[in-house]
């Protein structure tokens, strides 16, 4: 195998991605279907879901809320039905939860916000180490964010769930590394799209600024000036499964141009 084609995964990896249809996620689905793995993706969306399927026709996609102990479980028959397996497994899921000071966050808001993006990852991981350890190619990646090393304020439920998925990579990765099972977090930064311009305006109606005004506070914090992109983010997936990969494990990797603070 030459250096080059250790840069990229093996082919044929079985994917399972939780809001993939859709975002970041349909970016980092698409990228390991371009190397030739087999790619379910799950997501709350039917319309993404929709327009991801006609896309990747050869993929599954399938309705499933990782808030949903049900769902999650259906979620994971139908992986083991269709593909016989798992070897990779990119726990996505993740609502961006209230913009607000914590003693105007709603009791419902918090919980919402530890349904999705804490207790969803464990889900997803209680039913996948049982096939992942039948794997020779054993990955897991939890996207956490860059708000799993830096506090952000207004947003202490958000931060509090990205903290806790890092914890969890550490924790796993030393618990599964016997198993031969890799795991790491994912840290995107500011990432162009929709889901930041949401972020952004909530923040500058919060300080009573410009949206614009906003958005270059944001750029002044990042050491290379830019937002990244989901391609960005993809990239780094993609090498974490390649054998390039094969020793990082346990770790939180940023991709996000070096924030310097939120």
């Amino acid at each position: 195998m030459t250096f080059q084609d250790r840069l990229y995964p093996p082919r044929g990896l079985r994917v399972l991605e939780t809001a993939g249809a859709s975002g970041i996620g349909a970016v980092i689905a698409s990228a390991f279907a371009e190397t030739g793995a087999e790619i379910h993706v799950c997501d709350i969306d039917d319309a993404a879901l929709a327009v991801f399927q006609k896309s990747f026709p050869s993929c599954q996609a399938t309705h499933a809320d990782v808030a949903d102990e049900g769902q999650v479980a259906a979620l994971f028959e139908t992986q083991r039905a269709r593909f016989d397996g798992l070897d990779v497994l990119i726990n996505g899921a993740g609502i961006a939860g209230p913009t607000a000071g914590v003693d105007k966050i709603t009791e419902q808001e918090w919980k919402r916000t530890i349904e999705v993006n804490l207790n969803g990852q464990y889900r997803c991981l209680h039913h996948a180490v049982p096939m992942l350890r039948a794997s020779k190619a054993a990955n897991i990646i939890c996207i956490s964010s860059v708000a799993g090393r830096s506090g952000i304020p207004w947003r202490t439920p958000y931060v509090a769930t990205k903290w806790a998925i890092v914890g969890i990579a550490k924790s796993l990765a030393s618990e599964l590394g016997p198993d031969n099972i890799r795991v790491n977090a994912v840290l995107p930064g500011i990432v162009e799209g929709p889901r930041m311009d949401g972020v952004i305006s909530a923040r500058a109606k919060l300080e009573g600024v410009e949206e614009t005004v906003m958005r270059e506070e944001y750029l002044k914090r990042i050491s290379l000036r830019r937002m990244v992109t989901a391609d960005d983010v993809a990239l780094t997936c993609l090498f974490l499964c390649s054998p390039a990969g094969r020793n990082i494990t346990g770790q939180a990797i940023g991709v996000d141009g070096n924030i310097e603070y939120l």
